[in-house]
């Protein structure tokens, strides 16, 4: 098994616990930070998987790799929890908790509401978000498998 594809299923593996660990009200708020560093740290992780006399261009990207895979399952997953939400009515819950006049901006630009509340609505905010976060990911992945080249090429 190649070296990224280790470090990117680790990761995967960490996201995952991030993402179930996002499930909990108070401790929502520090796992994107974690995530960003998880990412990193993957990306290091796949560089540190290269022989000695590492090029800092080839180990960002087998970081880049390995943060593409560990992103793509906590992506999934963070859908799959999304969409569950949606359909539970927790997604109701919380737009019922925004102002009515941010709502009224929404309806005014041509957003309903109703979209934003719903299983399709989560499933395509979702979509989005998991493809930014892919490509947040990637970068990072680069970037962690950069520095570990650049720290340590032998």
């Amino acid at each position: 098994m190649s070296g990224w594809l280790k470090a990117g299923l680790i990761g995967g593996g960490i996201l995952i616990v991030l993402q179930l660990i996002g499930l909990i009200p108070l401790l929502s708020c520090v796992t994107l930070p974690l995530t960003f560093i998880a990412l990193i740290v993957v990306g290091a992780l796949a560089a540190s998987y290269l022989p000695p006399v590492r090029q800092v261009s080839h180990a960002a990207g087998q970081g880049l790799l390995a943060a593409l895979i560990s992103e793509l399952v906590g992506g999934v997953l963070g859908l799959v929890i999304a969409i569950i939400q949606a359909a539970s009515g927790v997604t109701a819950r919380a737009l019922s908790q925004i102002p009515p006049g941010a709502l009224q901006q929404l309806q005014d630009v041509g957003i309903p509401t109703r979209l934003l509340a719903g299983v399709a609505g989560a499933s395509i905010i979702g979509s989005i978000c998991c493809v930014v976060g892919i490509v947040i990911a990637a970068i990072l992945g680069a970037i962690g498998g950069a520095i570990y080249a650049a720290i340590k090429p032998s």
